[in-house]
């Protein structure tokens, strides 16, 4: 059924990808469906049957200047019916191919304004994920101020199916903290106050869900990703924000339809906006959008495949080694000579093939406001640290060092003697946070001084491995030579950005490992760059656990860094736990290691010995978590990596509910394997020692494997092998 207000339509299925874009009588480009379904005839009639709404509505890009009318309602900060992005009208559209797969450009101009807006959605072919961005060229002869631009904007989200959004809509999502990263949880609209409740009126609020950060830290309050299913349709949208800094992700209502809105910063929440002088543009941050069923563990996959397609191609992703980093619940940040080499032995021994001194190294006693120039202390390394490197190499390992260097102290003699424009600047003054400067990226002096320190770790101390760490949030920007101070931070991250990429041209091997007080900044800008990344500064290796299930949401398993780090006072299966925590991922080895028994050493050889086996599947493996996603609170935790004929499956129990008692968990594994297979189950790690511990059994029949822990804090993995 044709709609009379609609001239053409567009309708692309590429990768299971469902799309179908329409061009109205008044000219204007329309997205009417995105889905891993096509596009039924009854959700096309009722989408293009209401004139008005369709003016106003199912724009593909949101995009706002300063000082033109909104004539459409629009309740509260909803970025909806823009302008001039209600005025859009269509010029062209290019279907390519190029290496990656399919290239979709669309070309809007508004003759009012002069904008002319580029969209261009990237496909990955093997992966049912786009990548998009948006440009807006300023083609009139005033300056324009632009307050928003959507990187991906989608009105009809719950069009699918008959049942309410309230009883058929559930949104996915991480919170995210220091020490409390990883945390998902599903809500439906109503429990986020975003109810439809009279599918029969129709209904409009200034109520929006917010997913949103403002800042540096990209991830101090939530992940920069979603998963919105349609559980009726059996139906998924997943995204990811790619932006190191301030986003938006945004969902409401407009026209009795729900949408899914995201962008970088904004001026509402961001502090940002952009003066566009006459031929002047502005690119988007880049988001990736895909489809899937509404299996939340199949959606991570895609997004898992994408993630590896966009990563700058490394040795460490490829071969990842084990590291040993002196630091969680270890030296703490106090390193010297004498305290690293018993350490350096004792990792060399347990099979580690990376060591990573950690913060301290550079000054004397407490070194927190002082740091920024990163010179040895000979205090701590009497012979210098190329001693102790040098010994690290000797003993057949990678030596690696601790660095911070977005920041200097305000006791750093080089900041005190530095002009102001080497830092973020707000009110005319240095920006403050936690006794530390932010350096500011965009000014050439600083990039000459950050190039200096890595040339001198790299071929005076001879390190290959940087632990690049981030300790501050210096909030909302810097006003110095830019419109909104939004403006001044989006520019200083996009330039560390560059910087990073001539880091890694320069030294293609070095292996530089994201860090912010953990897992403050785990975003796919600075993941498509570095290769690894910590997970979080979590001291707790029971509270780890939690974190570590449900990394492989956030990103994927070879780049997520674990800390493993037995305690000193211990146990067997204390040291289990812990290796556990990190083997279905990347293994940060800590603890005292020299300290540890004979039987407690063993088993962490024998842990990273089993990684090294496992871990070419770990590269290409998908994640699935066959009990579900990890709560905070819960007593028993489960996550799996899974390739064709292979699953490696981590179960924990941990003492964390008094009212919880029970030993035993069932563990479903027929949806880990397509098609029907017999499997084989065996307890790969600890193989021998502990047994008396745990009992198990595998449910031929249910495809169950029946675990029977017999203490209340215990963790082992198992290997699936399908035939």
């Amino acid at each position: 059924m044709a709609s009379e207000y609609v001239n053409q339509w567009i309708r692309i299925e590429e990768d299971g990808i469902y799309l179908v874009f329409g061009v109205t009588k008044e000219n204007q480009l329309k997205l009417f469906h995105f889905s891993a379904k096509p596009f039924s005839r009854q959700d096309e009639k009722e989408l293009t049957e209401n004139e008005a709404f369709l003016q106003e509505g199912f724009q593909l890009v949101q995009v706002n200047f300063s000082g033109y009318n909104r004539p459409y309602e629009k309740h509260g900060n909803k970025h909806i019916v823009t302008a001039p992005g209600y005025m859009l009208t269509f010029v062209d559209m290019k279907d390519e191919r190029n290496e990656a797969g399919r290239v979709l450009t669309f070309i809007q101009k508004d003759e009012e304004t002069g904008a002319k807006v580029v969209t261009i959605w990237q496909f990955y072919q093997g992966t049912s994920t786009i990548r998009m961005q948006n440009e807006v060229i300023n083609e009139g002869t005033k300056t324009q101020t632009l307050e928003y631009i959507s990187s991906f904007y989608y009105l009809g989200i719950e069009k699918e199916g008959e049942m309410s959004p309230d009883d058929k809509m559930q949104l996915t999502f991480a919170h995210n903290g220091w020490q409390k990263e990883m945390n998902f949880h599903t809500y439906s609209f109503p429990a986020l106050g975003l109810p439809k409740t009279q599918p029969s009126v129709y209904q409009r609020t200034s109520k929006t869900i917010e997913l949103t950060n403002t800042g540096n830290w990209s991830t101090k309050e939530y992940l920069p990703m979603g998963y919105l299913s349609n559980e009726e349709a059996d139906t998924a949208i997943y995204w990811q924000i790619e932006h190191n800094g301030s986003w938006h992700a945004e969902i409401s209502d407009q026209n009795d339809h729900f949408y899914l809105a995201l962008s970088g910063p904004t001026e509402v929440q961001s502090h940002w906006f952009q003066n566009l002088k006459p031929g002047e543009s502005f690119t988007t941050v880049p988001v990736a959008v895909g489809v899937s069923e509404a299996d939340f563990a199949k959606a991570m996959g895609q997004l898992t495949k994408y993630r590896r397609m966009i990563r700058r191609i490394n040795k460490d992703d490829e071969n990842l080694p084990v590291i040993f980093n002196d630091y969680m619940n270890c030296l703490f940040g106090d390193p010297t000579t004498e305290k690293e080499l018993p350490l350096i032995n004792a990792a060399a021994e347990a099979g580690c093939e990376y060591y990573v001194i950690d913060a301290g190294w550079y000054a004397p006693g407490l070194w927190w406001d002082s740091v920024g120039e990163w010179q040895e202390s000979r205090e701590r390394f009497p012979g210098g640290i190329r001693e102790v490197t040098d010994y690290i190499r000797s003993k057949g390992m990678v030596p690696g060092v601790w660095l911070e260097l977005e920041v200097m102290g305000i006791n750093c003699k080089k900041a005190k003697n530095a002009p102001d424009d080497w830092f973020f600047i707000r009110h005319g003054k240095r920006v403050f946070d936690r006794s530390r400067y932010q350096l500011d990226f965009r000014n050439p002096a600083v990039i000459d001084h950050v190039n200096e320190v890595i040339d001198r770790v790299v071929n005076e101390y001879g390190v290959g491995y940087i632990k690049m760490d981030y300790n501050i949030e210096p909030g909302i920007g810097t006003e110095l030579d830019a419109d909104s101070v939004g403006a001044g931070l989006l520019a200083h991250e996009r330039a560390y950005l560059a910087w990073l990429d001539s880091v890694f041209k320069k030294y293609p091997d070095l292996v530089i490992e994201n860090c912010s007080s953990g897992g403050l900044r785990i975003d796919y800008a600075l993941l498509s760059r570095y290769s690894i990344q910590s997970t979080s500064d979590q001291e707790d290796y029971q509270n780890y656990a939690s974190i570590a299930v449900n990394a492989p949401a956030g990103l994927t398993p070879e780049q997520a860094a674990v800390w493993s780090y037995p305690q000193r006072n211990g146990d067997e299966e204390e040291t289990i736990f812990n290796m556990v925590n990190a083997m279905l991922l990347r293994i940060h080895q800590s603890g005292h290691l020299a300290e540890l028994s004979p039987e407690r050493l063993a088993l962490v050889k024998e842990g990273i010995a089993y990684y090294k086996e496992i871990r070419g599947d770990i590269k290409k493996a998908l994640p699935d978590w066959p009990i579900g996603l990890a709560d905070t609170r819960a007593t028993f935790l489960c996550s799996a990596l899974k390739t064709e004929k292979k699953a490696y499956i981590a179960i924990f129990r941990r003492d964390k509910d008094e009212e919880d008692d029970r030993t035993m968990v069932r563990i479903p594994l027929a949806h880990l394997f397509e098609g029907e297979k017999e499997l084989t189950v065996k307890l790969a790690y600890p193989q021998a020692a502990m047994k008396e511990n745990v009992e198990y059994s595998y449910e031929v029949d249910k495809k169950v494997l029946v675990v029977d822990f017999k203490k209340k804090v215990m963790a082992r993995i198992f290997e699936i092998t399908a035939e």
